[in-house]
């Protein structure tokens, strides 16, 4: 199953990520990320991660601990980790708008999956990102993906890409001799026949017709779509984990995240052994996070 693939692969993206989130492409163009470094906006340590991989790692210890999915138990390490810092290597320096509303509902008092936020302004990436410890979950469910991803981000929108990349990283995780053309194929054709009467399958269009290839109509800003489509993109312009990533992160704008997505697609389909070493022996706390990869991978596999 080799969770720490896919979470390791997620981890490396968004630490490659944190020094030029909201850097414009231009600028990247100019000085290419080419591997770990400290700095940038935050000022942070080379190997520093952010909610992406924060939020990730405070759903598996939630899974973990309760042996089950329990969603108020995962919202309340999500509010650990947005006031009392858990999860974080550093100072907490980074959290989505839409997240922390939702957070402040169910500190409020309003049961889980009511806290989410399901307007139309509010399909930013901040459920895709921290989705993909369930694609190792056996026999996890449309309705259970998508109520995670209902904790802070509820609309349509944003449970289907969840599912959508659930499913492509399942299809890695069983499906080891399928190309990643086929991976996404076989994952839309499912998440089209499931979701044929909504309106919304139209906005994952050119993700379903492979129309992802120019990347001048690539858009790495922080919205569901333009991030999912970032993705695919890289993913399918590459051959190899590294490139995979680097080329996420140079594409400007939310990089950390970009990089995150799509670094758990390419940790689970090239292999952690793929990842280079000497970026994971940069990250502060790496065995913090495989310890809890073995755990998780105990958990899925006794279930």
């Amino acid at each position: 199953m080799k969770v720490k693939d896919g979470i390791i692969g997620l981890l490396i993206g968004d630490t490659l990520g944190v020094p030029v989130e909201f850097d414009s492409r231009e600028l990247l163009e100019e000085n290419p990320v080419t591997g770990m470094k400290g700095g940038g906006g935050y000022g942070k340590p080379a190997g520093t991660w952010s909610d992406d991989t924060s939020m990730t790692i405070a759903t598996m210890d939630s899974i973990v601990n309760k042996k089950a999915i329990d969603y108020d138990n995962i919202m309340e390490n999500f509010c650990k980790w947005y006031k009392k810092e858990t999860y974080w290597q550093t100072p907490r320096f980074d959290i989505g708008i839409t997240t922390r509303l939702a957070l402040d509902n169910y500190l409020d008092g309003i049961p889980a999956l009511e806290c989410g936020l399901d307007g139309e302004l509010d399909n930013g990436n901040g459920s895709l990102m921290r989705i993909l410890p369930l694609a190792y979950i056996p026999d996890i469910n449309y309705e259970t993906i998508e109520n995670v991803s209902a904790l802070t981000h509820a609309h349509k929108r944003s449970k289907i890409a969840c599912v959508l990349y659930v499913e492509i990283a399942k299809s890695m995780i069983e499906n080891e001799d399928l190309s990643i053309d086929e991976h996404i194929k076989l994952a839309c054709d499912k998440i089209k026949d499931y979701y044929a009467d909504s309106e919304e399958l139209k906005h994952f269009q050119r993700i379903f017709d492979d129309d992802l290839n120019d990347i001048d109509s690539i858009s790495s800003k922080g919205y569901v779509i333009f991030t999912f489509e970032s993705v695919i993109y890289c993913l399918k312009n590459t051959d190899n984990y590294k490139d995979a990533v680097l080329k996420a992160v140079n594409l400007g704008e939310d990089t950390d995240t970009t990089a995150a997505i799509c670094g758990g697609l390419a940790g689970i389909y090239y292999g952690y052994d793929e990842i280079p070493i000497d970026w994971i022996s940069t990250v502060d706390q790496i065995d913090r996070v495989l310890s809890l990869c073995e755990k998780f991978e105990a958990f899925c596999d006794e279930s």
